[in-house]
């Protein structure tokens, strides 16, 4: 489901007796699929405008939209939101935070500014709430962002997490160039040689590593020890949803093999990540698991460095998603086993990728 997102806030003082409103809309016929509306008691314009979004943004999870297209009249939250400005005022980072792990549950969320006029029924909903909270009891919509006061972030969330993402070394199928999905495929000599090799990299990057987390696949397991043991003990945790795609019966298949036996499901396949390999998991199903584990990790390790070792799908998705790519993305880029990449997030949402499938430990 594609949805539009409308949202505004507002303050009769700023700061001062404050509302926001939020209409979520079919993007394809612009009927109206929800709205939500609330008093914030006393707070400023920013503040209420961040609220409009977040009370969109989790009506539309409630829809179990798949793509967002978020629609203000506030400069402010949309450049902000979409990385072009920083966030200096820190009683709003907390809210940019939570609107960002909002933005997680989505395939993709989009960001455009639009006049004030054009964002009418948003505005008329920010104003009836402040109109109720003046004279009449407040209406309780489904959906309410908590007041500003109660917002206390910790002073380690100031810093960027550092993702560190490994693909696991080689295994009999990785030469061969055939899909390994669930199989638990064990590396190959060559493989526990890159693996070795990508572990002193990761010690490159950072000496201070918090946890090493992996797939549970051993192929994935056995990397991450040697980059566990080199990074001085540190224990390797397994988190299951960071395992590859299953790939159905197209599992230890090559390209062509497949192309040859499926032809018409391989050509649905590539076109759309909703579809999946028969049998198996859809690219789709595979990031909404991903977003999931990477919400976690950023929540049990904020400012740390962590390392996770997983296979080209999640990885891949992970990727896309940080660099607000297109799905095309996940058929052009290429992954080598044992490559690194690296990637920072800050705790308003902000994500700065420093590397992709980095290979020079390798040769």
């Amino acid at each position: 489901m594609r949805v539009v997102v409308e949202a505004d806030g507002g303050s009769r003082g700023n700061p001062g007796p404050a509302g926001y409103g939020a209409v979520v809309r079919d993007a394809a016929t612009g009927e109206v699929l929800a709205e939500r509306y609330d008093s914030l008691g006393v707070a400023t314009n920013n503040v209420a405008e961040y609220s409009g979004l977040i009370a969109g943004l989790a009506a539309a999870a409630e829809l179990n939209a798949e793509r967002v297209a978020v629609k203000m009249d506030s400069k402010l939250v949309i450049e902000q939101m979409s990385g072009r400005w920083q966030i200096k005022n820190a009683g709003l980072r907390p809210l940019a935070a939570e609107a960002a792990a909002l933005v997680g549950k989505f395939v993709a969320v989009t960001y455009e500014w639009i006049p004030r006029e054009r964002n009418k029924a948003a505005d008329e909903l920010a104003n009836r709430a402040m109109d109720e909270a003046a004279g009449a009891p407040v209406r309780q919509a489904p959906v309410r962002a908590e007041s500003p006061k109660s917002w206390a972030p910790p002073a380690s969330l100031e810093e960027a997490t550092r993702i560190i993402l490994v693909r696991h070394g080689a295994t009999p199928l990785t030469a061969q160039g055939r899909y390994s999905g669930r199989g638990d495929v064990p590396l190959t000599d060559e493989g526990e040689a890159q693996a070795m090799a990508a572990a002193g990299r990761v010690a490159g990057i950072s000496r201070d590593i918090a946890a090493v987390l992996s797939s549970p696949l051993s192929r994935c397991m056995r990397t991450a020890e040697l980059i566990a043991a080199e990074a001085g003990g540190v224990p390797v945790t397994v988190m299951d949803d960071l395992i590859e795609c299953d790939f159905g019966q197209w599992e230890a298949k090559t390209f062509a093999e497949v192309q040859e036996r499926w032809p018409d499901e391989m050509a649905a396949w590539l076109a759309s990540t909703s579809v999946a390999p028969p049998g198996g998991e859809s690219f789709q199903a595979v990031a909404k698991r991903v977003r999931g584990a990477l919400a976690s990790v950023l929540s049990a390790y904020p400012g740390k460095v962590v390392v996770l070792v997983s296979h080209v799908s999640p990885i891949k998705l992970i990727l896309r998603d940080a660099l607000a790519a297109g799905d095309a993305f996940l058929h052009r880029l290429f992954l080598d086993a044992a490559g690194v990449s690296t990637m920072d997030v800050w705790p308003d949402g902000n994500i700065a990728v420093r590397s992709v499938n980095e290979t020079a430990h390798l040769r």
